[in-house]
């Protein structure tokens, strides 16, 4: 899943893709490096972003996902929103998955706009908001509360028609550097709903932190955990950098044959 970020103040690659000229080269270059679907993003979800309307999110994304729909008709397009008219928009767009950093908990509706559109919905764990998640890091297991958060949600989901739901432990999100890598220790008791599970790791703070670098210099240790996540059940891995995400899964793919 490559990343495309229609926004000003993503916490890597803010401001880039935000013409429709500049989104549609990205997507070009995502497809031919091996990308199996694109995430667009109009609202930053870093720790403390702005808050943005609305209106503001569907001006954001609705233009980009009806030209890359128009120029490439047979990709899958993921909207990355926690908000059901953000998602319904992007559906009428052209969308064909909703993908939720908030799993529901944001807004309620956005699973009866899957459930209606029948279309795959990627249920994230998060506490708080990101205006808020960075204060929301208490827990008593991380693996067996987030188990519990998705129990929760995916009945929810289910009771209002959603069929095909995808896992995202939400690394980064209302999480500690260490909670991180202990989740990613632990991701695949995920496995216990027998759902597809995404991981999105790519040259977050728990990398770039760890080792002192600055995110644009986190690309080999996202390529480090790409391994680890494959290797704990992540069938998705949400990324910046098409190339060498799709370098780990062939080499992956070779090794455990």
């Amino acid at each position: 899943m490559g990343i495309l970020n229609i926004t000003p103040d993503s916490f890597y690659d803010g401001g880039t893709n935000n013409t429709q000229e500049t989104a549609l080269q990205k997507v070009r270059e995502m497809l031919q490096a091996g990308a199996d679907m694109i995430d667009i993003g109009g609202y930053s979800s870093r720790p403390n972003a702005e808050d943005i309307s609305i209106t503001e999110e569907i001006m954001r994304v609705e233009p980009v996902i009806k030209a890359i729909r128009n120029e490439f008709p047979l990709v899958w397009l993921s909207i990355d929103t926690f908000r059901s008219e953000v998602a319904r928009k992007a559906i009428e767009a052209g969308v064909d998955i909703i993908n939720d950093i908030s799993g529901g908990k944001a807004d309620p509706e956005i699973f009866q706009v899957a459930a209606q559109a029948q279309v795959p919905y990627c249920m994230m764990h998060m506490k708080g908001t990101p205006q808020t998640m960075l204060r929301e890091t208490a827990y008593e297991d991380i693996t067996l509360d987030i188990i519990g958060f998705f129990e929760k949600q995916i009945q929810l989901a289910r009771e209002k028609g959603v069929k095909d739901i995808i896992l995202d432990p939400g690394f980064g999100f209302a999480k500690t550097a260490v909670q991180n890598f202990e989740l990613l220790r632990r991701m695949d008791a995920l496995k216990v709903f027998n759902l597809p599970i995404l991981a999105g790791v790519s040259r977050k703070s728990m990398i770039y932190k760890t080792l002192g670098v600055k995110p644009q210099e986190a690309l080999n240790g996202t390529t480090a955990l790409h391994v680890l996540a494959l290797q704990k059940g992540a069938g998705i891995l949400r990324v910046h950098d098409v190339t060498e995400a799709r370098e780990v899964i062939t080499l992956l793919k070779n090794y455990s044959r």
